[in-house]
Parts: C-alpha cells; structure tokens; sequence
C-alpha cells in the first residue's frame, strides 16, 4: 500500500539554508545582535571604566592595608568594617543623619511652600519664582563663602543684626550644638532653587479644569492646595525627596568651607570622614576609607529602596 503523500509546504526562502546550512533569520538575527553590540560597546566600556572598575577597586582597597603612600601591601579582610564599630564611627553615622533630615525635610517642605505661596500672586509671579530659584545658579564654594561672611563669628552679619536688637550673639560655627544646623541652613538656602523649579514644572503640568471643577466644590485657599494640588504633586515630591536624599547623603563641600568637620568632629559626616581618611593631613588611608564609601554607598541603596517601597505607594501618577 503506498504511503500518504505529505502536504507540509516545503521550507520558504527565508529558512533556506545558506552554503553553511544556516536559514537566513538565524544569519539576520546574529547579524542585528552584532550590531546592537557594536553600537552599544562605547557606553559600555565607559560605564566599565567610570563604574565597575572604580566600585571594584574600592572593594579591593577595604580589605587591603596600605603604606605610607597610599598602596596597598597587605590583606586584612572585614577589619576595616570592623572599626567602624567603634563609638566614633557611631557619632558620625549619626550626624549623617542628622544632616540628612535637617536639609530634606527643610528643604522640601520650603521649596512647596514657597511655590504654593507663588500661585496666589496675580502679577510678578514668574519673577518671583525666578528669584526664589536663583541660589540654584550658585556653586557650592561661592555660596558657601557667602555663608562664611555671614555666620563669621568675628563680625558676622547675623550676629549684626542680633547686636542691633539687643541679643546676644550666636557661636554659629564654633559650637557643637549649633554647628551642624548652620551647615544644614546654608545648604537648604542652596537646594531651594532646584526644589521650588521642579515643584514649578509639576504645578504648571496641572490641568486647569481640576482646578476649576474643585473650587466649584467649595475647595479654595489652603484647603485647595492641600486636597487638590499636593496630591497632584506627589510625583515630584516623591522626585524631591529621592534626590535631595542622595544629595545630602553626598555634601561635602560646603562643609569643608564652613567648619572643616568641626568643632570637634561635630560636622563630620561619612562623606567628609572619607576624606579625612584618604586625603586630608597626608594620611592616605585608602583602605579604612574604602570602607566607609562602600558603607555610604549601602546607606543610600537602603534609604532609596525605603524611599521607593514606602513612599511610592502613596503617589498618585495622573
């Protein structure tokens, strides 16, 4: 009996085999993903170059000692880790975060009240935000030299102004007590700009007619901008607070121009111990040094994740 003919359609020019038996989309596919890789290699030697080398490096450095020029020459494993134990270490962690709360949660809450203020004016509003926005435009040194001037404790001008009314006059960067706060104020005056510009875009991307359909509601005033237009803003907030976190977390420059970690390390945040360790007084512990910036590093991966699995959820994307 002869056997049933098949009817399956032979194969179609596209899987042909070529003079290696390879179909041709196999060939096209290969050839595309080398193409991607060819295009991609650029950014990726410079991510390897500028991060995965840098990170590497550092882990390498944490478990290593080193002499008296910096390099390393023996291993000594979690010691450094270790060290960080100690009740100094402790003090700085804790004035990190201290300084972390003292400039987000300032600066944030600032930036919003002054941009809700801002939509009550009718005229000059635009130059008002544009002066509001303006200590964006200044560098980290110069404004802290501005700041010097004003919390000098010599002939400061705050202190002026206080001997004027007849107070008596403020140690504002040679007391323990005072001195962080007088860092955290000169960088709040310096993020308020970029906080009030970001919260400026996200009030303008407002529909009018929320607005409008609210206040035939009965919602005006303060109760408008807290059940309508924060609300709307949480976007940006969310933004704001993620940002000025890492930031903060980051800020070494204007306190190493005010107070130099001082007085008596009460200054000292985990980034400017870094410093002190690896560069400052001809120390060049790279080793302990490492260990610290591998540890800011976790702080800011765990105060983001904790920022994204806390805060998010109450963010309404419109």
């Amino acid at each position: 009996m002869p056997e049933p003919t098949s009817t399956r359609p032979g194969p179609g020019p596209s899987e042909r085999g070529g003079p290696h038996g390879r179909p041709r989309h196999s060939r096209e596919r290969s050839r595309e993903a080398r193409l991607a890789w060819a295009f991609l290699a650029p950014s990726v030697l410079v991510f390897a170059v500028f991060l995965v080398y840098p990170l590497g490096r550092t882990v390498y450095l944490s478990m290593h000692g080193n002499d008296i020029i910096g390099e390393p020459n023996r291993f000594v494993g979690l010691s450094h880790f270790a060290e960080m134990a100690s009740p100094a270490y402790m003090q700085v962690l804790v004035t990190t975060l201290l300084f972390t709360l003292g400039v987000v949660v300032p600066g944030v809450v600032g930036a919003l009240a002054v941009v809700l203020l801002l939509e009550g004016v009718i005229r000059g509003q635009k130059f008002f935000r544009g002066a509001f926005a303006l200590p964006f435009a200044f560098s980290v040194a110069s404004a802290s030299v501005v700041f010097v001037v004003f919390f000098s404790p010599g002939n400061s001008v705050l202190n002026g102004v206080l001997y004027r009314l007849g107070l008596d006059q403020v140690p504002w960067l040679t007391s323990q007590e005072i001195a962080l706060w007088s860092v955290c104020i000169t960088t709040v005056w310096m993020n308020l700009g970029y906080g009030v510009l970001v919260l400026a875009a996200g009030i303008g991307s407002i529909q009018r007619e929320i607005n409008e359909a609210a206040r035939i509601d009965g919602a005006t005033g303060p109760r408008l901008a807290w059940n309508v237009t924060v609300p709307l803003l949480g976007p940006q907030l969310f933004f704001l607070i993620v940002i000025s976190t890492i930031n903060a977390l980051q800020s070494f420059g204007q306190i190493h121009i005010l107070t130099m970690g001082g007085p008596v390390g009460s200054t000292t945040t985990l980034v400017y111990s870094v410093y002190q360790d690896a560069f400052a007084f001809g120390t060049s512990d790279f080793g302990r040094a490492s260990a610290q910036a591998l540890v800011l590093l976790v702080v800011v991966l765990v105060c983001t994740a904790i920022q994204f699995g806390v805060i998010e959820r109450k963010v309404h994307y419109s």
